[in-house]
């Protein structure tokens, strides 16, 4: 067995020195404690800002700064110029507008204010963007901020939870790689549920660290709470880590067996409690008395949860998505264990996961013959244990999955690269430590040098410098015992230049894709792989963007000018594509007129676009507006959204985000309709039977019954009917 190498002063040990004990050792999460002189009397609040500005009186000076440095640059990468993305995705955005004006809709998620349809997920994310916009108005950066600064937030979660059992060096390092995340910096600045997923993951990791340290009860009940609230965020994505935090708790927790047995039975409750309440309060509300439950077949949350938010994820039956019943597996990638690899996945987060994984296996090995309870082999455990169950369930999954999904292994693959990089530094001095260390950094050289092969036409230097700082990282690892009498300089050369071949690609992509505005339901990272969503010779992106080849707005793939359907040379604009190159080979699906810049003309939005109400379509929607509880309807979520955002009142989503809930019926609609409550239809939502088609759709049955009873008109290029004129007699 390996034993852990003398602790450099300063705090930059691999763990915490034995000589203190772990009870006065602090983190931005402890309360107790003061750093004034003794004599003086100090004030809890006193003695919290002095610990915040100071940290552990065991850390260099340098340690603080850093670390405050780090947030400070993380939060202007997050938040710099983040209103280019306008709405970004306008069917949240739709959203956070119906929740800042009515508490029903903000309760149960509602897509409009008049709580016709609720999205397709449930509503805690949607909460944090609502009350923003209730304090500080609907627009871009009230919806958009919450997310950055939850990005924030997480850098520094992942950052103290390192903290706690490692070294300040170890810390920064995973904090500033999560930062450095090219998916991270995509998805704390876009309004999609994962941003707070990822934020209430991290959290609960960090609690079960604190479970792990004196085997305390009320650590995995906040664990499992915020696994619970996860679940209310992207339902039952949060619980892939669940195996791993009860797996390495049930292994290493310093407490008797059974002990461990019944508090991770009090975390699976306290977790299932947490999810619980919310989809119990739907459950029982009667139907007549809440919004439709958007993305279930059946009105029913329950079916929402186990069907195309649950297990249809998995096995690619998911009555009423867009590839619909079992051919969705088909249309979103291939899968298999090296499906974050590929085109589309790869580019995302996966620039140091081969090293990381590497790292991780030797420090198992090394650590194989400890006591149970051993900090170092459990961290392991747990950071790379989460990186696991979330990436092979995204890796194997037959259902809807997009690339995006990538940024909750975000966190856990930074923790697994802090730990690993630090843990075999220390022990440069063995050859396993230097060995180990050496070939994680050549290895992630050559996967750094195959992704940017993927993009030869961006930063196509990079390559060579990679390889070059690379290699002589390598040799300066190998070469450490020569360089034992060495100055600090010779030191941090090699690491310099380690760091450097690592970080480089992963850092200018990061920077790329902040710098890009992203719209759409679909958002992609810079550089784009050809083959790629969004990329020359893929599909479409379906949100513009400044940067894009294409028309801003986007287009589903092989089926708007300039952007590449399947084998099309196209590029795409930078904002996201279909998986797998747009749609399978022959024609587009039945009932997928609209897609791209809508059916009805260029207003009409796209199937995952937000629509775009031009002045005279909103002066239209706006008239005499508050006679109405919807001004238009139109098919699929999307399409509402945009007019809804431009007009302020509630537009109905007639179908749900797919446009295939069945929701509502004809008959409805025409009550509606004849009750008044509905002002207009606006035709080329797209949707209606995507992926299912034909005229037993519930919306294509209330498009043909529209067109058949009243008369067109077009404003601003936008078809749209009077439900209130006099029925026509075509």
């Amino acid at each position: 067995m390996f034993t852990t190498p003398d602790r450099e002063s300063g705090g930059v040990g691999l763990l915490n020195s034995p000589a203190i004990p772990l009870d006065v050792h602090t983190d931005l999460a402890d309360t107790t404690g003061s750093f004034a002189p003794v004599n003086e009397p100090v004030t809890p609040m006193r003695g919290r800002i002095a610990r915040f500005v100071r940290g552990r009186e065991t850390d260099a000076a340098w340690v603080r700064p850093a670390l405050l440095t780090l947030l400070s640059l993380t939060a202007v990468l997050y938040l710099w110029d983040l209103g280019a993305s306008g709405w970004a995705n306008s069917f949240y955005s739709g959203a956070v507008q119906a929740g800042s004006k009515s508490w029903k809709a903000f309760f149960f998620g509602s897509s409009d204010s008049s709580n016709f349809i609720t999205v397709d997920k449930p509503p805690a994310s949607l909460w944090v963007m609502e009350i923003s916009a209730r304090m500080f108005g609907v627009n871009s950066w009230s919806i958009l901020a919450p997310e950055a600064l939850e990005g924030v937030a997480t850098v520094g979660l992942v950052y103290v939870t390192v903290r706690r059992w490692f070294s300040a060096p170890a810390a920064l390092l995973a904090g500033a790689v999560l930062a450095l995340t090219p998916v991270a910096a995509m998805m704390f600045r876009f309004n999609n549920p994962d941003a707070l997923l990822t934020l209430l993951l991290m959290g609960a990791m960090y609690a079960t660290v604190r479970a792990l340290e004196r085997a305390q009860t009320k650590w995995l009940v906040l664990a499992g709470t915020l696994i619970g609230f996860g679940f209310l965020t992207k339902m039952m994505q949060a619980f892939l880590i669940v195996p791993a935090l009860s797996v390495v708790y049930l292994l290493a927790a310093p407490a008797a067996w059974w002990r461990r047995v019944w508090q991770v039975a009090v975390f699976g409750v306290s977790a299932l409690v947490a999810a619980g309440w919310w989809v119990a309060a739907v459950a029982l509300t009667p139907a007549a008395d809440r919004p439709y439950v958007g993305g279930s077949q059946d009105n029913s949350i329950l079916n929402l949860i186990f069907g195309y938010n649950g297990f249809g994820r998995l096995t690619g039956n998911e009555k009423g998505s867009v590839g619909g019943g079992g051919m969705a597996g088909s249309m979103w990638g291939s899968t298999g264990p090296l499906r974050l690899f590929n085109d589309q996945f790869a580019n995302t987060m996966s620039w140091l996961l081969p090293g990381a994984l590497l790292m991780g296996t030797a420090l198992l090995v090394i650590t194989i013959k400890a006591k149970r309870t051993d900090r170092e082999r459990a961290a392991v455990l747990l950071w790379g244990g989460c990186l696991f169950c979330t990436g092979l369930t995204i890796s194997l999954a037959q259902g809807i999955i997009h690339p995006y999904y990538t940024v909750a292994l975000a966190p856990p693959l930074a923790g697994l690269v802090g730990i690993g990089t630090m843990a075999l530094w220390q022990r440069r001095n063995t050859w396993v430590g230097r060995s180990a260390l050496a070939v994680a950094l050549a290895v992630t050289m050559a996967w750094g040098y195959t992704l940017l092969a993927r993009t030869s036409d961006w930063f196509p230097s990079l390559r060579v410098a990679i390889l070059v700082a690379g290699a002589l990282g390598v040799v300066g690892i190998l070469a450490l015992p020569r360089l034992r009498e060495a100055p600090r300089l010779a030191l941090g050369l090699v690491a310099g230049f380690g760091f450097s071949a690592a970080l480089a690609a992963p850092l200018l992509s990061t920077v790329a894709t902040a710098t890009t505005p992203h719209a759409g339901a679909i958002p992609s990272i810079t550089p784009t792989p050809a083959g790629g969503p969004g990329g020359p010779g893929g599909p479409g992106g379906f949100g513009g963007g400044r940067f894009g080849a294409g028309p801003p707005g986007g287009g589903f793939g092989g089926f708007q000018p300039g952007f590449g359907g399947p084998g099309g040379p196209g590029p795409g604009a930078p904002s996201g594509g279909f998986p797998g190159g747009g749609f399978p080979a022959g024609p587009p699906p039945s009932g997928a007129a609209g897609i791209g810049t809508g059916g009805g003309g260029p207003g009409g939005g796209g199937f995952l676009n937000g629509s775009t109400s031009g002045p005279a379509l909103t002066k239209l929607l706006t008239a005499n507006a508050s006679r109405y509880s919807w001004v238009a309807a139109t098919v699929n979520a999307n399409s509402a959204a945009g007019y809804q955002l431009a007009s302020d009142y509630p537009v109905m989503a007639i179908g749900g985000f797919n446009g295939t809930d069945p929701a509502p019926s004809l008959a409805q609609f025409e009550r509606y309709v004849a009750t008044a409550k509905i002002h207009y239809f606006i035709a080329g939502g797209g949707g209606g039977g995507f992926g299912r088609g034909g005229v037993n759709d519930v919306s294509s049955q209330i498009t043909t019954w529209v067109e058949n009873h009243f008369t067109a008109l077009t404003v601003d290029g936008t078809t749209v009917y009077d439900l209130t004129a006099s029925v026509s007699t075509s």
